[in-house]
């Protein structure tokens, strides 16, 4: 699959610790409009990467943020 790199959202995060059971990788995989997504939760920001064609940056931080995380955009 060839990804558009304008498709591609970074954001900085408090999400510390991630398994697959957990609210956030449960809803960002089974959110159809996510193509692909990941967290480096080694990194100090706790980058989170979304790809994604339809989701805004505002609706992703929005996803976040209900499930009690903090999210913010890094340009």
């Amino acid at each position: 699959m060839e990804i558009d790199l304008d498709k591609i959202y970074i954001f900085k995060t408090n999400i510390k610790q991630l398994c697959a059971n957990c609210a956030v990788s449960k809803t960002l995989s089974s959110d159809v409009a996510i193509l692909q997504w990941s967290i480096d939760t080694d990194d100090v920001d706790c980058v989170l990467r979304i790809v994604s064609e339809s989701l805004s940056v505002k609706r992703i931080i929005n996803i976040i943020n209900d499930l009690g995380h903090e999210c913010y955009e890094l340009n």
